[in-house]
């Protein structure tokens, strides 16, 4: 799935070819990928230009003339650039045609992925941004160690609660746990101030690290052909070894999400 650093990527990518592209017309091929009325999607974008790109978490907006979409890869969403005379791959649903004949295909092989009218005025304001939590960057450390101190559930669980901290996902997690030496089965309301003052300068750090890298390139992700390097720096992430003691990195499902963690370095504190 892509996370923060992924999105990140595809925004400052698909800013290089589209800002200032007018939208000639709008092909939706599955209506689910729209959330709302998509006839009503089409007509309202037709005929504006794309102006800016924001980012939110782990969501894309588009900003436009009057109006804006945001837009939310799930696990698979991609953005293509090509020209219109391509033939549509089966797996491309929503197609934005510029008047310059180019276009911006939505691809997404789980059909997983949304788009939504917005605001563009106060995008950050409505549903669903308005209940994410800062990005860690942004956080109050306070505010986030209230959140988790009072949860029971593990410390890897919380890492994926949008409302808590935006922007971070599986892959990014287990490397947040490993790098703070914090068991990801730890109960939130186990860990002190202090960690928490941590966690979350170690995540800004580590999803600042991955920005720079483009990105992590796991399964499916790349941004237009731009594959994202951070996947040599993940240090438990799909890995054998622990690269600190050199003892074998465990594999446990948490909550239903594949968490890879140290036994030695990453103890437990019940």
């Amino acid at each position: 799935m892509p996370e923060l650093p992924e999105v990140e990527t595809v925004r400052r990518t698909l800013k290089n070819f589209i800002i200032g592209k007018k939208i000639f017309d709008i092909q939706v091929h599955y209506d689910k990928i729209v959330e709302g009325d998509s006839h009503q999607f089409i007509e309202t974008l037709k005929g504006q230009t794309i102006r800016d790109i924001d980012r939110v978490g782990k969501y894309l907006i588009f900003i436009l003339d009057k109006d804006a979409f945001i837009s939310h890869l799930r696990m698979e969403g991609k953005y293509n650039l090509t020209d219109a005379f391509k033939p549509l791959n089966k797996h491309e649903h929503v197609n934005f045609i510029f008047s310059d004949h180019s276009e911006m295909r939505y691809q997404d092989t789980r059909k997983f992925g949304r788009l939504k009218l917005a605001s563009k005025d106060s995008y950050r304001l409505d549903l669903p941004l308005s209940k994410l939590g800062p990005e860690p960057w942004n956080a109050d450390v306070e505010q986030i160690y209230q959140s988790i101190h009072k949860s029971r559930l593990p410390i890897k669980t919380l890492l994926l609660d949008q409302t808590i901290l935006a922007g971070i996902g599986n892959i990014y997690a287990n490397e947040i746990c490993f790098r703070t030496k914090i068991n990801p089965t730890t109960p939130g309301n186990r860990i002190s101030r202090k960690r928490i003052a941590e966690l979350v300068d170690i995540s800004s750090q580590i999803l600042s690290e991955a920005i720079k890298q483009g990105g992590t390139t796991i399964h499916s992700f790349d941004s237009n052909g731009i594959s994202g390097l951070f996947q040599v720096n993940l240090q438990v992430h799909q890995q054998k070894n622990c690269p600190a003691c050199q003892g074998t990195i465990i594999k446990k499902m948490i909550n239903g999400r594949g968490s890879y963690y140290c036994p030695h370095c990453q103890k437990k504190r019940s």
